[in-house]
């Protein structure tokens, strides 16, 4: 059910508003029935105001429950000093059906008692598939009530990304949009945001000071910027990144080079807790003129090496990998056993979800992409490509009839998904990994006023960086 206005939300029986806080009379039935009519409210409703209504009814649901959006922030420091090891963390981008998808993981993760695994939405994934930070932290809280799963939880801005070739014409108008954004999603629950300034990097310099140069003084700036908007008594986990995705793989000079040079940027600031690398993988995978996926040959000795002098060196939680999704099942296992502290996945499960989609709804769409991108439909590029390469800015247009399919769909959806996000935890040994979140995550409780909430977002214009 669709909300249509704010007594339905509030009704006396099940939920109740009073001074800015609510109180759940009927936390069964709340469960039951009440955080699905605020999902479908919040994805089909056309009244900004009641959806604003429903991310507070959310968040404030969410502690009342148990569900704390936490930064990782204690976890990967404790995996710095040696603490633990062993699996490594998901993080795992949902575009599209983003109810049923978290449904998915957090019955996953209940089942093998699984605590350390991050939700994350890219710059780029914001605007295309029509999430926005609260919409999305929302959702995510709503899920978790769902399925009973209780604590920390992670939500991450991914890829918050500077255009080197905007940043270079005016660094302001590129640099700006990008802090608004990042105190969006801070102000949103995102405490955990990885900064991509590695499309800064200039290999053309004579020296690797120089080519990382740009890339750790901007990334020292945002960290700067990310600190003073943090909430009291959380420490937000902060990525940096020495290598873009798609291009050569990373050495430990260039590590080195970067990390002294954004220690010194950053000074006596708590900095960065991870560091992206690059090692073979590209965002999406290589799609191959029939629409399969290139296999890729990932550099897991370069993930390895550069996972220990990041641990050992400067206490860091060790090299993320990003591009994985794609990878072939049984390169998952390495992961862990090379030291690998996180791993991005998003484009295999967009890819299950068009799998399972209805006919004519996928035949509706794909006549709209070649509709709306057919400047991109380029003669040596099959149409197998060009579907696979363009669909996902179908998600955002099509959110609205993608959630109203049958609950049979959804179902059924989810729960081969669900099987994905099984295997994936099973090979990374997330097992029993909530244990580790319960002693070395302490969440802290951000209090939000109603107001909060029916703030006007900012226009941000159109959100470019990393698929």
């Amino acid at each position: 059910m669709v909300y249509q206005n704010e007594a339905q939300i509030f009704d006396g029986k099940t939920l109740v508003e009073k001074d800015g806080k609510i109180e759940i009379k009927n936390p069964d039935f709340f469960r039951k029935k009440i955080v699905d009519d605020l999902i479908d409210t919040i994805i089909l409703s056309d009244s900004n105001h009641l959806k604003r209504l429903c991310y507070f009814v959310a968040y404030n649901a969410g502690l009342a429950f148990g569900v704390i959006p936490s930064s990782i922030q204690g976890l990967y420091e404790a995996r710095g000093k040696g603490a633990f090891s062993g699996f490594t963390v998901p993080a795992m981008n949902i575009r599209t059906l983003t109810y049923d998808l978290a449904r998915a993981v957090y019955r996953a993760a209940n089942k093998i008692n699984a605590g350390a695994f991050i939700f994350e939405i890219a710059k780029s994934e914001i605007g295309y598939t029509g999430q926005r930070p609260l919409e999305y932290s929302s959702v995510l809280i709503l899920a978790a009530i769902k399925e009973n799963y209780t604590g920390p939880i992670f939500i991450q801005g991914d890829h918050f990304q500077v255009k080197a070739k905007n940043y270079l014409q005016d660094k302001d108008k590129e640099l700006n949009p990008l802090k608004d954004l990042i105190k969006e999603a801070i102000d949103c629950s995102f405490y955990n945001i990885d900064i991509d300034t590695s499309t800064l990097v200039d290999l053309s310099k004579n020296n690797l000071d120089e080519q990382q140069k740009l890339n750790y003084e901007v990334c020292g700036q945002l960290t700067k910027h990310i600190r003073s908007l943090q909430p009291k008594n959380i420490d937000i986990s902060i990525g940096g990144e020495i290598g873009e995705v798609g291009g050569k793989n990373s050495t430990p000079e260039e590590l080195h080079a970067y990390i002294k040079g954004y220690l010194k940027e950053i000074k006596k600031l708590k900095g960065i807790s991870k560091i992206s690398i690059q090692t073979g993988t590209s965002h999406g995978g290589v799609v191959l003129p029939d629409g399969s996926i290139a296999k890729v040959s990932i550099d897991f000795d370069t993930l390895k090496k550069l996972s220990e002098i990041a641990r050992k060196d400067y206490g860091l939680a060790g090299a993320v990998q990003h591009g994985a999704s794609t990878l072939p099942n049984e390169a998952f296992h390495t992961f862990p056993e090379v030291g690998c502290a996180e791993i991005h996945l998003a484009t295999q499960f967009q890819n299950i979800v068009y799998d399972y989609l209805p006919l004519p709804l996928k035949e509706k769409i794909y006549g709209w992409l070649h509709t709306t991108y057919a400047a991109e439909k380029k003669p040596d590029i099959t149409n197998d490509q060009f579907i696979y390469k363009t669909r996902k800015n179908a998600l955002g247009p099509f959110k609205k009839e993608i959630h109203s399919l049958p609950k049979e769909w959804r179902e059924k959806i989810s729960s081969i998904l669900e099987e994905e996000f099984s295997f994936l935890f099973d090979k990374l040994r997330i097992k029993d990994t909530k244990n580790f979140v319960k002693e070395y995550v302490l969440p802290a409780i951000v209090e939000k006023k109603k107001e909060d909430f029916l703030k006007e977002e900012k226009d941000l214009g159109k959100l470019e960086g990393a698929d």
